[in-house]
């Protein structure tokens, strides 16, 4: 028997062997008022009957180091370091092994009351939608994961917050290796990402403007130039509209267009739309639903509708007890006319979690490609999941 079990990969920065032995040891580590060690432990199970090896576990171990510091009046200094580290395998013979070791987050954040400059490896993502987001362009979370693990991007992010409460936010992003959110292309080598958002307040809500602008790494098969051996770069902007508001029930749009300088077959504009809504009903403890629908299409002009795609979403959630939650939620692909089901029970208890999580979904998934080690949900099947959290 040949046992597949692929090379750990492990970051090279050397302070994360100092975060795992602080990690590991939080009743002899430094940690104080400054300085947090903080950790999530997590094991899981699954079954799947339509597939041979039938059943999979893994666990998972994601320590953090933070730290906050006052420079002086106004001013003040903090950062986070944390290591995701899993292994996994499917367990007939435990035939296919995947072990990883990878940095999670490493930034360090300058703040004063009103602004804010945080550079690193660090998570970036806004908008309105919840589980349908056109403005999914910096991570994959999967609103499904319990965990909510989503990779970050290495960059500098600066936030300036006026006092009337309208935010403006302007990045530079670098270094970051294959393709981000709804991204079909990687970001060329050594072309820098930049753009910005700008939010303001309305009557009973709020809306924003968000761009940005990056290089992409287009394959030349796909521009008809012969075969794949290297990118092209290709410009690729973007902008986006969103909007929510608090009226008798929360509703919200998310809107996002992008546009290739390259000329891509049938895909050179890419247009994206969602509109939600959510309301708590008063029933026991109290019901909340919410709904979405997203429109998304590609096109050889702006003005062509191209090939389109709809998919609507639903999700309900309710509180049994303190430490009993109950939630479900329900995809429809209305180009496939495929439907995607996942419902969870979550039991809370002090530093303790734990998940039953029944799903029904198609083999090959079409809305989200999920974060590496994270849950993938496809096909048929149940997965149990205990947290731990110190």
């Amino acid at each position: 028997m040949v046992v597949d079990r692929p090379r750990t990969r492990t970051a090279q920065c050397p302070y994360l062997c100092v975060l795992v032995l602080v990690a590991l040891l939080p009743g002899a580590s430094p940690c104080g008022e400054s300085v947090h060690c903080a950790g999530v432990v997590s094991g899981w199970a699954g079954y799947l009957p339509s597939r041979p090896e039938s059943s999979y576990g893994g666990a998972r171990y994601l320590p953090e180091l933070s730290f906050a510091l006052e420079l002086g009046p106004g001013w003040s200094v903090d950062g986070e370091v944390s290591v995701n580290g899993y292994v996994s395998g499917w367990c007939e013979g435990w035939r296919t092994v995947q072990a990883k070791v990878k940095l999670y987050r490493s930034w360090v954040r300058l703040s004063r009351p009103q602004w804010e400059v945080r550079a690193g490896l660090q998570k970036l993502n806004f908008g309105s939608a919840t589980l349908l987001r056109p403005l999914m362009w910096f991570d994959r979370l999967d609103p499904r994961d319990p965990l909510q693990l989503a990779d970050g991007v290495t960059g500098i992010l600066g936030r300036y917050y006026f006092l009337a409460n309208a935010t403006i936010w302007a990045w530079v992003l670098f270094a970051n290796e294959g393709p981000k959110g709804w991204e079909a292309f990687p970001t060329s080598s050594g072309h820098p990402e930049d753009g910005g958002r700008v939010q303001v307040p309305v009557p009973a809500g709020e809306v924003a403007l968000s761009f940005h602008h990056r290089f992409a790494d287009v394959s030349p098969a796909l521009l008809g130039e012969g075969p794949s051996r290297g990118g092209t770069p290709s410009a690729e902007r973007r902008l986006a509209f969103d909007g929510k508001w608090d009226l008798v029930i929360g509703l919200w749009v998310e809107a996002a267009i992008s546009r290739f300088e390259a000329q891509l077959p049938a895909m050179r504009y890419q247009k994206m739309a969602t509109l939600g809504a959510d309301y708590t009903f008063g029933l026991g403890n109290g019901l909340h639903v919410l709904g979405e629908t997203m429109w998304m299409s590609n096109a050889e002009s702006l003005w062509k509708s191209g090939e389109r795609f709809t998919f609507s979403a639903g999700m309900a959630s309710y509180p049994v007890s303190i430490v009993d939650m109950l939630s479900g939620v329900v995809f429809y692909d209305w180009h496939n006319r495929a439907w995607y089901r996942f419902a969870s029970w979550r039991r809370s208890l002090d530093n303790w979690q734990f998940y039953l999580m029944p799903f029904w979904n198609p083999e090959a998934l079409q809305i989200y490609r999920a974060t590496s080690g994270a849950p993938q949900f496809a096909g048929k099947g149940v997965q149990v999941l205990a947290v731990f959290n110190y």
